[in-house]
């Protein structure tokens, strides 16, 4: 879990034994509470690298539920239309390893989670599977405590189909969109 840059700050900063202690505390499996913890959350952030090993970090919003535990090792979500960029899943498919970050900014909690991502489907219809390699909790301490205004009209329900975004219909992106306009 720790590499040397880690064990240097660690031990310059007398924390070798807490890291450890939490090391400890980490579990390759979803227990009983990060089920619920995860069907709870509308968003999560999701950390990605690509083969150079280049960051990009991204937001990832849905309706409560939109990340499912699907088995006490895998998490599931269905991608929904973003910018056609594809940076996240681009780099998935040249580097695996992914890290996603849960938080409950009301009850100030948080959930970290380490895997490898694989996906699924079609443009339009991508799932994301993660097979766990680690999850454990975060200090919360520094979590402010935010309430939900709003979720977003642009999330995909059942009850009709989300509106379009005005920069699909901007000049400089209007010629290029493919023809559903299902991008990520």
């Amino acid at each position: 879990m720790y590499h040397e840059g880690n064990r240097q700050l660690q031990d310059r900063h007398g924390t070798r034994a807490l890291a450890d202690r939490l090391r400890d505390r980490s579990r390759d499996h979803f227990n009983a509470g990060d089920y619920d913890f995860i069907a709870a959350r509308d968003m999560f952030f999701l950390a990605t690298a690509d083969a150079e090993g280049k960051p990009s970090c991204s937001y990832k919003g849905g309706d409560p539920g939109f990340v499912r535990v699907v088995e006490s090792d895998k998490l599931q979500w269905h991608d929904y239309d973003g910018n056609g960029m594809f940076k996240s899943l681009g780099n998935t498919l040249v580097n695996e390893w992914v890290g996603l970050l849960f938080i409950d900014f009301l009850a100030q909690e948080r959930l970290r989670v380490e895997g490898r991502a694989s996906i699924s489907g079609d443009v339009g219809d991508l799932t994301v599977t993660v097979a766990v390699e680690r999850i454990y909790p975060n200090c919360p301490r520094y979590i402010h405590q935010l309430k939900l205004v709003e979720r977003s009209k642009y999330v995909p329900r059942d009850e009709a189909p989300p509106p379009e975004p005005a920069w699909k219909s901007a000049d400089w992106a209007r010629d290029v969109l493919p023809p559903t306009a299902t991008t990520t």
